[in-house]
């Protein structure tokens, strides 16, 4: 990692730290995830040489930087989703800084119709860092746009557990589906689309 991308990832960790014990609009909050969960989606997007990732919730740019730098390496990109102007714009101006822009795809407004508009098979990641009352409505689309074998990485599995117990539930019983909740930062949800029957 380039010294540049480290410095602003520092930067971005205390950031969110002040301004989250500060601001009292949930709105202009960041909520960034922790950095041992950037540190793991590297690894894990490394690992299985995800190109296409599809983030949902972008808030300043942090965790799509991580998402980003994995993807580097490979010539693939970063689509990110967030319906917040204000957290859109903080986030480009934090790409531009670090030159991540040509991995990364950037589409503000509503995931609900955005992940309806997209094709069959589309990404080899996705990562949910959003509304987590919304999961369970896009659980449809969300199986529809991963790709055989890709992989689901749903965060604060654990630190809000009782709100994402619905849509565990709902994934667990779906055929064609493996689960492991892993115990690094908030706790990862994370899901791999499997042929049925294995």
């Amino acid at each position: 990692m380039n010294q540049k991308l480290a410095t602003l990832l520092k930067e971005l960790e205390e950031f969110g730290k002040t301004n989250d014990a500060t601001v009292t609009d949930r709105t202009r909050k960041m909520l960034n995830i922790t950095r041992d969960t950037g540190e793991f989606l590297l690894l894990i997007a490394r690992a299985i040489e995800a190109r296409r990732i599809l983030e949902i919730g972008t808030s300043n740019g942090y965790s799509t930087l991580w998402l980003a730098y994995a993807v580097q390496q490979l010539s693939g990109t970063v689509t990110t989703v967030e319906r917040s102007q204000f957290k859109a714009d903080m986030a480009r101006a934090n790409f531009e800084r670090v030159s991540m822009t040509p991995w990364i795809q950037q589409h503000l407004g509503d995931a609900t119709d955005f992940l309806k508009q997209q094709a069959d098979n589309s990404f080899g990641l996705i990562f949910l860092d959003s509304d987590r009352q919304e999961y369970t409505g896009w659980w449809s689309d969300l199986q529809r746009i991963l790709t055989l074998g890709g992989l689901m990485i749903v965060d604060n599995a654990v630190s809000h557990e009782s709100e994402m117990k619905r849509f565990v539930d709902i994934v667990q019983l779906t055929p064609g589906y493996l689960t492991s909740l892993v115990p690094v930062g908030n706790g990862e949800f994370l899901v791999l689309k499997q042929p049925v029957g294995r």
